[in-house]
């Protein structure tokens, strides 16, 4: 289970609307707790798309020709460095990187075949759909044993109730 306040979900759909019609990305940073079972998000971490064409065939040289012909609207990568630099800050404040986040363009908040061959283990995935330029769906996915997506359910924090009452998003409506 992801948890999250509404604001940063907010946050996180408008650099999905900022970015269309190129996929947004970025880091979900937070904390585990120990049974791994739930994620507590404290903080994203916004970051550029720095997919490219040559980016790809130095990381997979034997890519298809059909591979290299995608761009930014239906790939996207994270730059190494970034990724560093938002697990030095993490560490500093006893937080890890639970997670990911990117925009699917004019399609589902469901991962493509291509987001599982370069998912990680105990991480959540947060897709957001933007149609048109509006985020209009969003989802969270995480891997299990088989290294195959399963929904994962998220659930928004209301931090104006005073029992921070939960908002859940089942993972049996995804």
């Amino acid at each position: 289970m992801l948890q999250m306040s509404a604001a940063q979900l907010q946050q996180i759909c408008d650099h999905a609307q900022r970015t269309y019609p190129d996929e947004c990305c970025g880091l979900l940073l937070g904390q585990l707790d120990p049974s791994h079972e739930r994620k507590d998000l404290v903080e994203v971490w916004e970051t550029l798309n720095v997919w490219s064409a040559e980016e790809m065939e130095l990381i997979a040289p034997t890519a298809s020709a059909s591979e290299n012909s995608h761009s930014k609207a239906d790939r996207y990568c994270i730059d190494p460095r970034d990724l560093l630099e938002a697990q030095r800050y993490g560490r500093d404040r006893q937080l890890d990187v639970i997670g990911v986040y990117h925009s699917h363009p004019d399609h589902p908040a469901v991962p493509s075949e291509c987001d599982r061959a370069i998912a990680w283990l105990r991480y959540s995935y947060l897709i957001i759909s933007v149609e048109k330029g509006r985020a209009i769906d969003h989802r969270s996915w995480s891997l299990n044993d088989h290294h195959q997506f399963q929904p994962e359910e998220l659930t928004l924090l209301d931090p104006a109730s005073p029992q921070n009452l939960k908002f859940k998003i089942s993972a049996d409506l995804l």
